[in-house]
């Protein structure tokens, strides 16, 4: 029998979505023999034009 004060536990879609993404892990790493990444960076060309980066420089120019 339960006591009054044990908790029921409940599993959300959220912790359900974690383990399967887990799982999906450990399976792939056991597979292949390690760890792979989804998230490969491409290589970002230094000889385009960028807005971004130009202006950091222009603002940084200026504070000296």
């Amino acid at each position: 029998m339960r006591s009054k004060h044990q908790k029921k536990l409940r599993i959300t879609e959220k912790d359900f979505l974690l383990a399967n993404r887990r799982a999906a892990r450990e399976e792939d790493i056991a597979l292949h023999g390690r760890p792979t990444s989804f998230r490969k960076a491409l290589h970002k060309s230094k000889k385009i034009y960028d807005r971004k980066k130009s202006k950091k420089q222009f603002l940084a120019s200026i504070k000296e």
